[in-house]
């Protein structure tokens, strides 16, 4: 939130000298006033009206309370007094608020006031008393339309039309792996425009909560990086959510934030209407009940535990899954926090040997493959996936990593693993 705006100037007898302040006495208070200002003028006017090689420069610096932007400019002609007009509009933020969205501001009112005074003298000709005339309505509406609307559009003549946008600074996107799987958190198809970017309009209709990054690329016949990029651009302004591969090997086990679906009704609620299956959840609107109680949905998240796979859980617990969608029960979970994923690692406890003499493997025969796996190397040469395997056996890479790397199945990665000796499977 901005604070302050104001304009100043180099006076030819009074040196620097704030002639608008929005609000009024905040920067530099007339005579009599009891208000105090947010700092004390003087002391940093050397660096709001600096020497002409540091003009037409962006220039950012603190006092203890606040931090002050400003891009001082300087017009040489000899048409000023002292054969130079300078001036600085500068805006006033708290010292702890994030100012890369006005640091843009800033740079374009300083371009926008040195072409108006290149082409008509808007500023030096203005004879207004301070904290009138033209130039402070400009600061006052400014600081009023970025405060509660984060954008602004003054015409300021026939020809001239000030338009300012506060774009909001998100933090960085969390690392984007190929075995992540975006979920969309709001309605993409209704934000496309024809002009987007070709790689993002050829994305979209892949993402669905189901599909990983990589799978994502495969089906939009698109280039991996190109789609990361456009998944990355998702995720920064918080369109998406990253999941893990869904699949019944899978483990999941509740955390304490589960206490919160216990206390909260409403989550029940959402809950049971989020894993209703579609032919249920229409009877339930028209019920006005929901097939499965937010009480039993409570239990079922209770019963999941580290050592079990989704697979175990749901035969076990077959009789109320099978009015549920399982993928969507657990990915709720996720969502909100109170479940995690119980990941797989590899981890080789020795060198494992490449010489084909050296290392002892299991006669086998070649496994099925499904539809996924089908794409992976030729299993005729075991030396070739010992050293694809090899950089994965550290103990840092899960085994939806692998798989997606590989383009292979789980069952078929267990048993490359088998034939490897000294390799430890651990799960955290």
């Amino acid at each position: 939130m901005i604070k302050a705006i104001f304009f100043s100037i180099f006076d030819v007898h009074q040196g620097p000298k704030v002639l608008h302040q929005v609000p009024t006495d905040s920067i530099a208070p007339s005579l009599g006033s009891s208000q105090t200002p947010l700092f004390h003028f003087p002391s940093v006017s050397s660096y709001i009206i600096p020497r002409p090689e540091f003009c037409s420069r962006l220039i950012t610096f603190c006092t203890p309370t606040h931090r002050i932007l400003s891009q001082p400019v300087c017009l040489p002609s000899t048409s000023y007094p002292r054969n130079a007009y300078t001036f600085s509009i500068a805006l006033v933020l708290d010292a702890s608020t994030p100012f890369a969205s006005y640091a843009t501001v800033t740079i374009k009112l300083a371009s926008l006031l040195q072409t108006l005074e290149e082409q008509s003298r808007f500023l030096s000709r203005d004879a207004s008393a301070p904290d009138t005339g033209k130039i402070y309505a400009l600061c006052e509406i400014l600081l009023e339309d970025l405060n509660n609307y984060s954008e602004s559009m003054i015409p300021i003549d026939d020809s001239n039309t000030l338009n300012i946008k506060l774009f909001p600074t998100y933090p960085p996107p969390p690392p984007l792996l190929p075995h992540h799987v975006p979920l969309s958190t709001v309605q993409l198809e209704s934000l496309t425009d024809p002009n987007w970017d070709l790689t993002m309009l050829r994305v979209l209709p892949h993402i669905n909560g189901i599909n990983s990054v990589k799978q994502i690329a495969l089906l939009a016949d698109a280039d991996y990086k190109l789609v990361r990029k456009a998944i990355e651009h998702l995720l920064y302004y918080g369109c998406l959510l990253l999941l893990d591969i869904f699949s019944f090997s899978a483990s999941y086990a509740p955390t304490a934030e589960l206490v919160s679906l216990i206390e909260d009704v409403d989550m029940q609620d959402e809950c049971a209407r989020y894993v209703a299956l579609p032919s249920l959840e229409d009877k339930a609107i028209v019920s006005h009940a929901s097939p499965v109680s937010g009480l039993e949905l409570v239990e079922l998240y209770l019963k999941l535990k580290q050592c079990q796979t989704i697979k175990s859980y749901y035969i076990e617990n077959s009789k109320i899954m099978d009015t549920i969608d399982v993928r969507r029960f657990i990915t709720f979970g996720v969502i909100k926090g109170f479940l995690y994923r119980v990941h797989r690692y590899a981890i080789a406890t020795s060198q494992i040997s490449r010489g084909k003499g050296e290392r002892r493997t299991k006669s086998r025969q070649k496994p099925n493959r499904s539809a996924n796996a089908a794409l992976s190397t030729d299993d005729t040469d075991p030396d070739s996936h010992l050293l694809d395997l090899e950089k994965f056996l550290d103990g840092t890479h899960c085994f939806d990593e692998i798989c997606t790397d590989l383009m292979i199945s789980e069952q078929e990665l267990m048993t490359r693993l088998k034939d490897l000796d000294d390799v430890q499977i651990i799960c955290r």
